[in-house]
């Protein structure tokens, strides 16, 4: 168990934003977002994150697009790669990454700087 955990995006950059979603939502945990990957961080310094429960959403993922025959997660120590195994990466639609906000709080994740705001406002009532 883990309090931060990194995924290696780069043979699926084009769905490394729909990956990090769902991965922060089935584990519970506070996404960020980065380069070629994203890491996901507990809650609460005394919450830890369980690295076979982020293979499993991940594997669930590939597996809900059709995608889990083509590629291999891979986990070391607090990385965890997903690589291909034809050499290729994931073609799709590469959309420009949307900017997402992120709740310090509770980990609720919005691409609204407004929806986040207010979100926001919600903690100090």
């Amino acid at each position: 168990m883990l309090m931060m955990i990194t995924v290696d995006c780069r043979d699926v950059e084009s769905i490394k934003h729909d990956l990090l979603v769902y991965v922060s939502d089935q584990v519970g945990a506070v996404p960020a977002l980065k380069n070629h990957e994203f890491v996901l961080s507990s809650f609460n310094d005394d919450d830890q994150i369980d690295k076979m429960e982020v293979i499993t959403s991940i594997k669930e993922f590939l597996d809900s697009i059709g995608e889990s025959r083509n590629f291999a997660i891979i986990p070391r120590s607090d990385l965890i790669i997903i690589k291909s195994l034809n050499g290729s990466s994931l073609d799709g639609e590469q959309r420009a990454p949307a900017r997402m906000f992120s709740c310090s709080h509770c980990g609720f994740v919005t691409q609204y700087e407004v929806e986040h705001n207010n979100h926001m406002k919600t903690h100090y009532l």
